[in-house]
């Protein structure tokens, strides 16, 4: 018989929790596009969007979103952060259309005594009264105990004796954050479990933070003691080293907790991250799990040999999952296989001989240029097989390139021709026209003419960057007979000038 598997409720805090990452503040226009995907194609259960009382920005941006979620089926799953303060908060969700209330109150007797100055007697009664006013207004409520953690470690007696009382109330969730980030996953599993027996009826929630960047250990301890819903953010925003990274969090769920599951779309997981992190500016490391950049990008040579033979270097975390692809860097540690891989991603076909030379080719421009990409390949590959189709009798030696405020640019050339060397200093209006300037000057020296210059053109691969290599293509007329030729570098001027020792040896 099939096991049943367990549901975890999966509530999302990235517009409130996640809001507090410091610099960061979303426009109301951007919480309501954010929360639409939250909810619509991601698919968690529950949304955290605001804190009452913060601003009339913020208000209007509640409002914005309680509209939509009312129209839309989904005004239960927003959820408002509001404070032990009598009839204020409760009056500012009614007034926002909210409905669900996330009651921020003290889990350790160190915050209730050193920041309420209150005993515990006080603070339940003042809480009670708080619920009480939420259900008569029909306002769902859930309640924090913020410094829970450190609740369960110094005054566990406490924490208790207010779980007691809660237990009592008209709650839905009681929600247990580690607020400074301070538990280790041992804790969590010991804690959790003896909340999660005593009070088997109730449902706990638990709000991880990374500060010992051990949140995600953390939710999956949690989530094995019997947790019933955990909170995460998007990309791991939130105040100081952040939340619990809501990829990475389904991501171990689905994959090292058999029992449970969640109503989350992993597909939808790379999307939302790219469009919180363009509309926060708070930019992700491109090795961050799941949505990096560069998570699925294999660059030594021998885990493209592997993957071509068994997969030998794939894990569980498969591209796919995330609507995302693998891909194969390449650089100085590219092997064949590597280049392979790409080629055929391409279309791309080459003989054995060329394969070793376009290899060649990439690891030098590795040591010079981090990571080659497949844009361009193809540059390479032209720029490879058009050099070794040209005996080389002319080579340019050395040459140095100068570029001054209010002066002429200039250039000093050394060139070996048919063993000759000839050395020339000249200025131009222009680097490029001044290296012209010097050879020309050399060979006015041999007597011997150059072809004109009647086109001279650049281009970068599609989606090129500052460092992208660029392809400089020349075109010649020699005695009234075209051609051209390319030279190709991340520097411009550098490609010019190997377009046109091409031609030097063409002629």
């Amino acid at each position: 018989m099939t096991q049943q598997k367990r549901h975890i409720e999966i509530m999302d805090t990235t517009l409130r929790d996640g809001e507090q990452t410091s610099g960061v503040s979303f426009s109301s226009s951007e919480k309501l596009t954010i929360a639409q995907l939250l909810l619509t194609e991601v698919k968690v259960d529950r949304i955290e969007i605001a804190s009452a009382r913060v601003s009339e920005g913020e208000f209007k941006a509640v409002k914005k979103i309680t509209e939509w979620a009312s129209k839309n089926g989904f005004i239960d799953k927003i959820e408002v952060l509001t404070f032990v303060d009598g009839t204020t908060s409760v009056d500012w969700m009614i007034q926002a259309g909210a409905t669900v209330m996330n009651l921020l109150t003290k889990g350790s007797i160190n915050h209730l005594t050193h920041q309420l100055k209150k005993t515990p007697e006080q603070h339940f009664e003042e809480v009670g009264n708080v619920i009480a006013l939420a259900q008569k207004n029909n306002i769902q409520c859930n309640v924090y105990l913020e410094d829970w953690s450190n609740g369960m470690r110094n005054s566990p007696q406490y924490v208790f004796q207010y779980l007691d009382f809660l237990a009592t109330q008209p709650i839905k969730r009681i929600l247990l954050p580690d607020t400074l980030g301070v538990l280790i996953p041992s804790e969590t599993k010991e804690y959790i479990t003896s909340i999660v027996q005593r009070y088997p009826a109730l449902h706990f929630d638990f709000h991880a933070h990374n500060d010992y960047d051990l949140s995600i250990a953390n939710v999956l301890e949690a989530v094995k003691a019997g947790i019933k819903g955990i909170h995460l953010t998007v990309n791991g925003m939130g105040e100081r080293a952040g939340n619990a990274p809501l990829a990475s969090a389904i991501a171990v769920l689905n994959d090292y907790v058999k029992d449970v599951k969640t109503s989350v779309v992993e597909k939808s997981l790379y999307s939302v991250s790219k469009l919180v992190e363009t509309f926060s500016g708070f930019r992700i490391s491109v090795n961050k799990p799941v949505v990096g950049e560069n998570v699925f990008t294999q660059t030594a040579g021998i885990h493209a040999d592997g993957d071509k033979k068994n997969n030998l270097y794939f894990n569980d975390l498969m591209p796919e999952r995330f609507g995302r692809q693998r891909k194969y860097a390449l650089g100085k540690t590219s092997g064949k296989a590597n280049i392979e891989n790409n080629l055929q991603q391409l279309g791309i076909q080459l003989a054995d001989a060329d394969l070793k030379k376009v290899t060649q080719r990439i690891i030098e421009l590795g040591d010079r240029k981090e990571v080659v990409t497949q844009s361009d390949l193809p540059y390479i590959i032209s720029d490879v097989l058009d050099s070794n189709a040209i005996d080389e009798k002319v080579q340019i030696e050395n040459y140095v390139l100068t570029h001054s405020k209010n002066l002429r640019p200039s250039v000093t050339l050394k060139i070996n021709i048919n063993g000759e060397i000839f050395e020339e200093h000249s200025q131009g209006d222009g680097q490029y026209d001044a290296f012209m300037n010097a050879l020309k000057a050399i060979y006015k020296k041999k007597k011997l003419s150059l072809p004109i210059l009647t086109d001279y053109a650049v281009r970068i691969p599609p989606g090129g960057k500052s460092d992208a290599l660029c392809e400089t293509i020349i075109t010649w007329d020699f005695n009234g007979r075209e051609f051209k030729t390319r030279g190709l570098d991340s520097d411009q001027t550098v490609a010019a000038i190997k377009a046109t020792q091409k031609m030097l040896n063409l002629m």
